[in-house]
């Protein structure tokens, strides 16, 4: 059980993600399992940056806004899906990307992530690892963020970039500055020790990575050793059937959760699941 000290050892010492009360909620779980948090439970950020962003901010750029937004529902049944998938195998990590660009991947991930925080029994981690065109941060705020390209180029403290979005259970790792070289990043030692680190250091946290489109680079293939699974995003109209069928050959080797169809005609709210 030497596993569940160390576990609860790196809790203690992450800053300002959880209080002390997290901390004794996690005591013996069983490694890949969900540790079930009472519902009044409130996170406390002491540290991490908390972002005030308006109403307005959210709806102008689509993003879920609060319990009664219409597209709330839809993205909560993405979610059942996805957290069945994730507990019958175990897996704790989930990267999001799409054939080619304009597919509304980054969305998608934005949303998914706010709709599983929403549960009780997990938080969730949001990191933008679409080095080269790094696009979360403005969902959320016009204001100029670090991220991690300033971990990854200029040695900048982790736990200075994260930010909490005022989803309680929900953090975010923004990108920032594009890197060139992406590709290699994301397969460097740092990133590799990096991402061993966040999805490892709390046994009930879901890891989100929003990646670069699977046909736009080589970047997913070089990631997909350090993510359990991942989640297609097309768009009707805009998403060939052969890109498809490419990009899915392409991950032959990865756990394909699903996929999702944006701007679906035969959907009011311009979303489906596959």
């Amino acid at each position: 059980m030497e596993w569940i000290k160390q576990a609860l050892d790196r809790a203690r010492d992450e800053r300002g993600h959880s209080s002390d009360a997290n901390s004794r909620q996690a005591q013996k779980p069983s490694r890949g399992s969900h540790v079930k948090a009472p519902a009044e439970q409130k996170v406390v950020y002491s540290q991490t940056r908390r972002l005030n962003i308006s109403v307005d901010h959210l709806r102008q750029n689509r993003v879920i806004s609060g319990l009664s937004d219409p597209i709330a529902q839809q993205y909560n049944m993405l979610r059942t899906h996805v957290v069945q998938r994730m507990r019958a195998n175990n897996w704790r990590s989930l990267a999001i990307t799409s054939p080619l660009e304009g597919a509304g991947k980054t969305l998608t991930a934005i949303n998914l992530a706010i709709s599983l925080a929403r549960e009780v029994n997990h938080s969730v981690l949001l990191v933008d690892l679409d080095l080269k065109r790094p696009r979360i941060r403005q969902y959320f705020s016009d204001e100029d963020l670090p991220g991690i390209s300033d971990y990854l180029i200029e040695d900048a403290a982790l736990a200075d970039l994260f930010f909490n979005p005022g989803v309680e259970r929900l953090v975010v790792l923004p990108g920032h500055k594009s890197l060139i070289h992406s590709s290699e990043m994301l397969s460097s030692p740092k990133v590799v020790s990096l991402v061993d680190d966040l999805k490892n250091r709390y046994p009930e946290r879901i890891v989100l990575f929003d990646l670069p489109p699977v046909l736009a680079c080589d970047d997913v293939l070089a990631f997909s050793p350090y993510f359990d699974s991942v989640l297609l995003v097309a768009v009707e109209g805009g998403t060939s059937k052969a890109d498809l069928k490419r990009s899915i050959e392409l991950l032959e080797k990865t756990e394909i959760i699903g996929t999702v169809l944006n701007k679906s005609r035969h959907n009011k709210q311009g979303y489906s699941y596959y």
